[in-house]
């Protein structure tokens, strides 16, 4: 913890005195939480910043669409529409948000619904779909879902951390106990047996929880809206990486490794680009960048080439133990053994 949040840290005892008492609430029933007759899964995280939740609910996503009808439904971060919205496929990142625009335009047959009450939200999609999968919905106490997703980053795990605002968690390390599963994310590929089995017994898990752990991986292609190239494309021309990320240095560091000459312009999470923005953007010759910010940039770029680098999700222990039981969760029937 650095020195300015060693300041904050009485305010991060107020913040747990609240936090506390809001679950304390709910865990005895004074605070109502609603369940669904259609299993509802949940992704989220005890802390704020990214610990990658957007491909986590693409993974399940293509786990269950063969055979079920799904939708999701986020809160559409910094969205400038209010109340419960369709995502359609020629929506605007502006209007629905960045990442739900991304789920819709990947995966065409999933209806996107972008409500920040995610009671209502659930209730107005239950009649069109058999699974509903809540993005970012962990602290939404007033849902009880089905199954429940935790997700928290090798390098950063929820178990190191301390509240807001001494530290980034969003609610105490207690709040895991509501998870059925915990993912940890962003993990080496080559992550040790000996790790995983520290990290487990660190986590301290209940009986019925299970944990696995995944890793993001960068694609050897570039996609713009009407071309794919090889990454080597880039070996021979100056670009600019633009990212509005929580935190850019994988990315950055894996350009790197191709020996790639690049600048980075680095804006915040989700940043929405003002028009000057966008107009010093356009003199650039070539941009790369992130698949949620593409959605954000794709249609304000009028005479550079704007790019952007897919990413892949594997979970890396256990793999057809956490496919079933996102599959069982799906039918709601949640599996004993993993």
């Amino acid at each position: 913890m650095n020195k300015l949040r060693k300041i904050l840290f009485p305010f991060a005892v107020l913040y747990h005195g609240v936090t506390a008492l809001r679950n304390w609430l709910y865990d005895k029933n004074f605070f109502k939480s609603v369940s669904f007759e259609k299993p509802v899964i949940c992704v989220g995280n005890l802390s704020v910043g990214g610990t990658g939740k957007s491909p986590m609910i693409e993974l399940i996503i293509s786990l269950l669409k063969e055979d079920y009808k799904l939708a999701v439904l986020s809160r559409g971060y910094k969205r400038k529409s209010k109340g419960f919205q369709l995502v359609e496929i020629n929506s605007s990142a502006e209007e629905v948000g960045d990442e739900p625009l991304q789920f819709k335009r990947k995966f065409p047959q999933v209806k996107v619904a972008v409500d920040a009450n995610r009671k209502e939200g659930i209730a107005k999609l239950q009649e069109a779909a058999d699974v509903i999968l809540l993005d970012d919905a962990f602290q939404h106490r007033s849902v009880k879902p089905s199954f429940s997703v935790l997700l928290t980053t090798y390098s950063d795990l929820y178990i190191n951390d301390y509240l807001l605002p001494a530290g980034n968690l969003r609610e105490s390390r207690a709040g895991s106990d509501r998870a059925d599963v915990i993912v940890v994310t962003k993990c080496p590929e080559k992550i040790s047996y000996a790790q995983q089995q520290e990290i487990q017994y660190k986590l301290k898990l209940k009986p019925s929880q299970r944990v696995y752990f995944s890793s993001i991986s960068y694609a050897s292609v570039i996609q713009s809206k009407e071309d794919t190239k090889h990454i080597d494309s880039l070996i021979s021309n100056k670009f600019t990486l633009v990212t509005g990320i929580a935190n850019p240095a994988p990315l950055e560091n894996y350009l790197k490794g191709y020996g790639l000459d690049f600048e980075h312009l680095a804006f915040a999470d989700h940043h929405h680009f003002s028009l000057s923005e966008i107009a010093m953007l356009d003199k650039k010759e070539i941009i790369l960048t992130t698949e949620k910010d593409f959605m954000r940039l794709k249609d304000r770029i009028a005479n550079a080439q704007v790019f952007y680098i897919p990413i892949h999700i594997a979970i890396l222990n256990k793999e057809e133990g956490f496919k079933r039981r996102i599959k069982n969760a799906a039918d709601a029937i949640l599996e004993k053994e993993s």
